[in-house]
């Protein structure tokens, strides 16, 4: 079916009256936007830490703010800046904060950053230079007690070279976005999705595909290096995590031209772990425009080789190239938000509507029958609108799936003169 139309291309259900959308953040001038996310700061309860970034070009953030709420994001402390820029030796080091974890045995808040010194300040400089960093807490967020640069233990592995495959100032690791969700499994380990550019002949970046950019994708398993400790409820805590690189999952550069990138990973009700990845068609808009999907029967470690990522009932569909999120629910059923088109996209466009919809729990396919339009494009909207730049969370207090999104590109004439103004939005979706 690859390149056909959808097997049902009628419009979605439209957005239910009862999803609820409000201002959480105003963008402060003309030509920021503000994208922001919140995750819990403990495995249970409604403390919650907020991240807002402002962004006034591609891929690239302004400075970052921290807030944190004790009561679901009902009221939120000051905002404390997080500095994203340092001009050093050599260029401009460059960091940008990602998701975060609360690991339900240890009470511990683990958060993810990534980093990198560009030498022109080059966004696609960090296709060789970005590299991944955990910050760990024992108290919510409040206080980061270890700051340190992901890498593999073993003697062979070092800043430069911190995963098998990945040489800093050669190729990069990183947390694609906000939606790549760090999660803790049942036994403990925690995931991160990252993406890793690929190496060529010459041992750099390669892009075999011809897209803006080229990545393949993986996890970062870690384990806590106190794990006796923790089990025994005693001894001296060391905060620190081991980390260990899964096998990659690798996409066909002549059916997505920028690889797989962005992943996302949940786990099924039959204990598999489901990948979904953003694909591209750029630069081969007669490619059909596809998510792609990798599971994992051991924890992780090894994944199949990726397909299309298609509707239970077997069906596909478009979708452009854009990040999405598999969203759990402590109901035990499964989301996933993001965008699906009616026409084959042309690379990242179109990026509306948004959608959620629910996962097969046995399948780990997308059925057909519950997705639902969260937002869209509008009258007197730009046609270069994005519903992309998201994440996503449960509210803990009302069940309901919080989406953080920003309207991107909203007022944009239609010409690469983009207008970043954007506000961040909060949409409320009830789970029924």
């Amino acid at each position: 079916m690859a390149g056909a139309a959808p097997a049902a291309d009628a419009p979605f259900a439209p957005r239910p009256q009862e999803i609820r959308r409000e201002l959480l953040l105003a963008s402060p001038r003309a030509g920021v936007a503000v994208l922001a996310a919140s995750y819990s700061a403990r495995p249970a309860g409604g403390e919650l830490i907020s991240l807002h970034q402002f962004m006034s070009r591609s891929d690239t953030v302004d400075v970052a703010f921290l807030r944190t709420s004790p009561d679901h994001g009902r009221t939120w402390s000051a905002p404390v800046a997080v500095p994203t820029l340092e001009v050093r030796a050599g260029g401009k080091f460059r960091r940008a904060l990602r998701g975060a974890v609360a690991d339900p045995r240890t009470g511990r808040l683990v958060r993810f950053q990534i980093e990198g010194l560009l030498p022109t300040d080059d966004p696609l400089e960090g296709m060789r230079q970005w590299y991944v960093t955990y910050q760990v807490s024992a108290d919510a967020g409040h206080t980061w007690l270890v700051n340190e640069q992901i890498i593999q233990r073993g003697a062979e592995f070092s800043p430069t070279h911190p995963l098998p495959g990945v040489w800093i100032g050669k190729n990069c690791v990183m947390v694609g976005d906000v939606a790549s969700v760090p999660l803790v499994l049942a036994d403990g380990t925690l995931l991160l999705p990252v993406i890793i550019s690929p190496r060529g002949p010459d041992g750099t970046y390669f892009n075999p595909g011809g897209g803006y950019t080229y990545t393949d994708a993986a996890v970062l398993r870690g384990r806590w290096r106190d794990e006796r400790q923790v089990r025994a409820g005693s001894g001296p805590a060391d905060l620190r995590i081991d980390w260990e690189l899964s096998d990659v999952v690798k996409g066909d550069p002549a059916r997505s031209t920028r690889g797989l990138d962005e992943p996302t990973v949940a786990p099924l009700a039959d204990g598999r772990l489901l990948m979904v990845l953003r694909g591209s068609n750029g630069g081969k808009p007669e490619l059909p425009g596809r998510r792609w999907a990798a599971w994992s029967g051991d924890g992780g470690r090894t994944w199949t080789p990726p397909d299309p990522w298609t509707y239970a009932d077997g069906g596909d569909f478009f979708s452009p190239s854009a990040c999405s999120q598999l969203v759990p629910h402590s109901s035990g059923r499964l989301f996933w938000i993001g965008n699906i088109v009616p026409v084959n996209p042309t690379g990242n466009q179109p990026r509306t509507p948004l959608v959620i919809g629910e996962v097969d729990g046995k399948s780990g396919r997308l059925r057909r029958e519950t997705v639902r339009v969260i937002d869209e494009r509008k009258a007197g909207d730009s046609p270069l609108l994005a519903l992309s730049n998201f994440s996503a969370r449960e509210d803990r207090e009302t069940g309901e799936i919080v989406v953080n999104l920003s309207r991107l590109f909203e007022r944009s004439p239609p010409d690469p003169n983009r207008d970043w103004t954007a506000d961040a939005w909060l949409y409320r979706v009830p789970v029924k």
